[in-house]
């Protein structure tokens, strides 16, 4: 039996079901919130991100969605250090070079209002006299610590980071740390 789950990965978890770190470097991984066996996520979370992931036993979907050939979206509301100028912003959105590789083009926006997030333990930090600014950007690639490398690149380090969907999924109505299965209406178009 196929089995989908949403989840709403806390900062400081790790995206694994075992943790191979060692003394005070031990955090939670997915078995302490996912009490299912034999799911994998699709794609990965950095501990210091937060957000959406989906679990299945699905290999052929798995495929699907993590494979840049089938150009899922992934969007991320992303708060930086500073006020992106245009320049940032237009460089974000046709690629930016970062470890030998150029990116591919992402939808990037400036969020008109901080969104609604639940607070995240332990708050980001705070400096009084350099703003912050949320964006909106979404990838159809995911490689290591993408959407962070990209945002330093073009001088505008990371903060916060939250995974707000995948393809058509998105958080709705869940909290840090909890789960759902998919429906079928819902997976119908993670397969066209």
């Amino acid at each position: 039996m196929k089995i989908y789950i949403l989840f709403y990965k806390p900062y400081n978890v790790l995206t694994q079901f075992t943790n191979n770190e060692l003394g005070q470097n031990q955090c939670q991984t997915l078995k302490d919130y996912i009490p299912i066996p034999s799911v994998y996520p699709v794609g990965r979370l950095d501990k210091d991100s937060e957000g959406l992931l989906l679990l299945t036993n699905d290999g052929l979907l798995q495929h699907r969605l993590s494979d840049p050939k089938f150009a899922h979206p992934r969007t991320y509301w992303v708060q930086v250090e500073g006020i992106p100028n245009e320049g940032a912003i237009a460089q974000l959105r046709s690629g930016v070079t970062i470890q030998n590789y150029r990116t591919r083009p992402a939808k990037v926006e400036i969020l008109s209002a901080e969104p609604s997030l639940p607070p995240r333990d332990p708050p980001i930090r705070y400096r009084q006299n350099i703003p912050t600014t949320w964006l909106a950007i979404a990838l159809t690639e995911g490689r290591n610590r993408q959407v962070r490398r990209m945002t330093a690149a073009v001088g505008f380090p990371t903060l916060r980071l939250v995974r707000v969907a995948i393809a058509h999924l998105n958080l709705n109505n869940l909290a840090p740390g909890e789960w759902r299965e998919l429906n079928p209406e819902e997976l119908k178009p993670l397969f066209l």
